[in-house]
């Protein structure tokens, strides 16, 4: 029950003896203060790192082919290895299980004129996977279709920077951009999370492009995405066995690193998640040592409080207090400090880490922030640990005589 005397002793001790109440107040202010800053700088750098992704799709692997530098089958080296589009349906079609959204490319940098205004871009050959591989989004229109790639249409899906640069007013939607002589319908805008680079490219079917190119079915490039319940390392084991059978069909080396090339982002992400968990475990062991040291300091000030107010106790019991009323009185304050001070250093924890904001990026730490319910049960832990430093001294100082208690220095 709320017992209005006992609150107002309790205010009453605190006012009388500012000092000791501050030294208890800070330990625990600290503590949480110290617990907060660490885990959203921990925090930052998990940001930064999922930023760093970000561009692309997290699950890709990429397959190019160059030249091969060692001879094999009786083939010479140096001979050009070239993919074609059955090389990029080998690859998709060999555990379809395990394959997700796939684009093949191949890129030509073409002049491109819209009227008064002209430019040399990037020209992508691609399918519709091609959206979710590059993380792009449509801001107008839409983007390819199999119908597109079915009919080999003149259609082209353009970054915004093309659009800026080339067509300037109005929807570009429905406009025609002439690439290299041929004239093509533009049917969608994107944005893409790659800057202004990755937004000056412009994307058309591929077995249009390859048309253009006199017929020609290169695949420059081979995008596939892997299913995203695999696990890194089952990840990379599908990268490899990809990379093997391809090497084989195109009559390469099994040692050979040049003729086919891949590039495996679940090996990233393994090395990524590796490292995350390691500073992740040491970010925590740091923040728990913290609550440590805490809840330590608050039980070494509540043991010199309690020794401090024996006589105080010894007075109680002989004017007839009951022990279970000390106790009880002595732990209410030691929560009170707790709660007031674990709020405080809340409070200042935040703010530092509101403030701090994004002004360490270039050390990697982007939006450093703490999650209410890491933070809630940090507090928790440190008014229960209040709750027992009061108690355990509280209790025993109950059981003094109270002579003993009055002659005590």
């Amino acid at each position: 029950m709320f017992d209005l005397d006992r609150w107002q002793e309790i205010f009453s001790s605190i006012r009388s003896n500012v000092l000791r109440t501050v030294l208890s107040g800070f330990t625990v202010a600290l503590g949480l203060f110290i617990f907060i800053v660490l885990f959203g700088i921990g925090k930052g750098l998990q940001n930064a790192f999922s930023e760093g992704f970000a561009g692309d799709a997290k699950n890709l692997i990429i397959f190019s082919t160059g030249k091969a530098n060692l001879a094999y089958k009786g083939l010479q080296s140096d001979r050009n290895i070239t993919m074609n589009n059955s090389d990029y349906d080998f690859l998709i079609n060999t555990d379809k299980q395990k394959a997700g959204p796939s684009s093949p490319r191949y890129s030509a940098s073409l002049m491109v004129k819209y009227g008064k205004e002209s430019g040399l871009y990037q020209i992508n050959g691609a399918e519709p996977g091609e959206q979710v591989i590059e993380n792009r989004k449509v801001i107008d229109g839409r983007y390819l279709s199999a119908m597109d790639l079915e009919r080999k249409l003149n259609v082209a899906v353009i970054g915004r920077m093309v659009q800026r640069d080339l067509i300037k007013n109005g929807s570009p939607i429905g406009k025609e951009l002439d690439i290299n002589g041929t004239m093509y319908k533009v049917i969608g805008v994107f944005s893409d999370d790659g800057g202004d680079r990755d937004e000056r490219h412009i994307t058309v079917p591929i077995t249009t492009l390859q048309q253009m190119k006199k017929g020609s079915d290169t695949v420059n490039i081979a995008y596939i995405t892997y299913n995203d319940k695999l696990t890194p390392d089952q990840a990379i084991k599908y990268g490899d066995e990809l990379k093997n059978k391809l090497k084989a069909r195109k009559n390469v080396s099994p040692d050979d690193e040049n003729g086919v090339r891949v590039w495996n982002n679940a090996k990233n992400m393994n090395d990524t998640f590796t490292f995350m968990a390691v500073l992740t475990a040491i970010v925590g062991f740091i923040g728990l040592g913290t609550l440590l040291a805490g809840i330590i300091g608050i039980s070494n000030i509540m043991v010199y409080i309690v020794k401090e107010r024996t006589k105080e106790i010894g007075v109680r019991k002989a004017i007839g207090a009951k022990p279970r009323g000390i106790v009880a009185l002595i732990v209410q304050e030691s929560v009170v400090i707790t709660v007031v001070s674990g709020l405080v250093g809340v409070g200042i924890g935040v703010l530092t880490l509101n403030l701090i904001g994004d002004s360490l990026e270039e050390f990697f730490i982007k939006n450093p922030s703490v999650g209410w319910g890491s933070i809630l049960m940090a507090f928790i832990a440190l008014i229960f640990s209040g709750l027992i430093a009061g108690f355990i001294p509280a209790y025993r100082a109950s059981k003094i005589k109270p002579i003993e208690a009055l002659r005590t220095e």
